[in-house]
């Protein structure tokens, strides 16, 4: 592995932070030291990390190696996307307005809404009563 030139990058979906590794290989994609296939069983996962490689003719060409940690696995799989997009950058700028056109730089800012006090939840209230 001396000699072979990486690009990193981080993404973030709600809590879930990727960090991701790019470097030209066979199109291997291992996920937190195992294959994407096994730790993203449901196949919407699998096409959603795959959706920056394919829409940039990248698949196949190169490994992906990511770390993923926090968050649950949808929020996963999106920072997953969002750190391949971002290494696919890093590694070509010239991709950058095919990637941006499509939505795939932007980091998705919906997050959980904080509960508040004398509420159950965020927005739900507690049940009224008039009597």
């Amino acid at each position: 592995m001396a000699n072979v030139e990486r690009f990193y990058a981080t993404g973030k979906r709600k809590n879930a932070i990727a960090r991701v590794w790019l470097y030209p290989g066979d199109g291997t994609m291992t996920i937190n030291d195992q294959p994407a296939e096994t730790y993203f069983s449901r196949e919407t996962l699998s096409l959603l990390i795959r959706q920056p490689l394919e829409l940039t003719g990248h698949l196949g060409k190169v490994n992906v190696k990511a770390t993923v940690c926090g968050g649950g696995l949808s929020g996963q799989a999106g920072a997953v996307r969002h750190g391949i997009a971002k290494a696919l950058v890093a590694m070509d700028p010239d991709l950058r307005p095919r990637l941006k056109k499509e939505g795939l730089l932007t980091r998705d800012p919906r997050v959980k809404e904080r509960k508040k006090y004398g509420q159950p939840g965020a927005r739900k209230r507690y049940q009224f009563s008039k009597r």
